[in-house]
């Protein structure tokens, strides 16, 4: 019997200083299964490493495909985290900031809907794109992914 393998993702956290604080941006998935959903349903831009790539490599062009810009440098390793579900999500994190007038432009997938009715419709894999104080996004995040921000905010008091 075969082993079914881990689903693995990498992504980043892009994040920004507004005086003493920090905000993270956090994406909101698209399609029909998460239009209601809010609280726990954000997460970071990421996506599934393909076998043989590279996770950081993974995490960059999964950023730039799900939101439309280019990561910044340097990135700070935030490790990885185990969903709910079993996925692993490796992050990392940097320091950046949205232009003016930002709208996320991803990549699209293709979904049967309403089930059953043979109609396929296209829907963007991200549908919003916002920074969030880190109150706010500890509420907002996939549960799991919280960590992520706890690790972010100590190394960034590490200098």
């Amino acid at each position: 019997m075969a082993s079914k393998r881990a689903r693995v993702s990498a992504g980043l956290l892009m994040y920004r200083r507004r005086g003493a604080s920090v905000e993270v941006l956090l994406a909101h998935p698209g399609g029909p299964f998460f239009a209601r959903k809010d609280l726990g349903a954000w997460s970071i831009p990421k996506g599934e490493i393909e076998e043989g790539d590279d996770a950081r490599a993974t995490a960059r062009r999964e950023f730039t495909e799900e939101i439309g810009l280019e990561p910044g440098e340097p990135l700070i390793e935030l490790g990885w985290v185990k969903q709910k579900g079993g996925k692993i999500v490796h992050g990392w994190a940097f320091e950046g900031d949205l232009p003016e007038g930002f709208e996320p432009r991803s990549n699209t997938f293709s979904l049967q809907w309403p089930p059953g009715s043979g109609r396929v419709q296209e829907f963007p894999e991200i549908d919003a794109a916002r920074f969030f104080d880190l109150p706010t996004a500890r509420r907002k995040i996939n549960a799991a992914q919280a960590e992520l921000l706890d690790r972010l905010v100590a190394k960034l008091r590490q200098g």
